[in-house]
């Protein structure tokens, strides 16, 4: 079983920049596939950006691409995810999950195939 915990959410004004992170209880955390995706009110989960076990391959949806960067600290056993650039759309309850295996390079898109969950942080941006 692995826990996962985020943080770092919070109000910003539209521009501003904000960085998640989510911490892992699991010493094998760095075998597990990770993600963030996020859900505004009324509105379905979304991927966000994902990043392989080993950090060499992300993935990024195009809403955040060039805005957001994902990024792991295998050694801390946490991701995080840096936004900057951030817009009102941006405003959701942001969850980082995690898969465990699969290739050094495999990253997923489908919040179906994740295992592990945490409580989610809530992001607001004001315009």
């Amino acid at each position: 079983q692995v826990q996962l915990v985020e943080s770092g959410g919070g109000l910003v004004q539209a521009g501003g920049s904000l960085r998640l992170s989510c911490a892992a209880s699991k010493r094998t955390f760095s075998s597990y596939a990770m993600a963030w995706f996020r859900q505004a009110p009324g509105k379905e989960r979304e991927f966000v950006a994902a990043v392989s076990w080993s950090g060499g391959t992300t993935d990024y949806a195009d809403s955040v691409k060039g805005r957001f960067t994902i990024s792991r600290d295998n050694a801390k056993n946490t991701i995080y995810l840096q936004m900057n650039s951030l817009k009102p759309e941006d405003t959701a309850v942001y969850y980082c999950a995690g898969v465990y295996g699969g290739s050094s390079y495999y990253t997923s898109r489908n919040h179906h195939l994740y295992d592990y969950w945490g409580q989610g942080t809530q992001v607001t941006v004001s315009s």
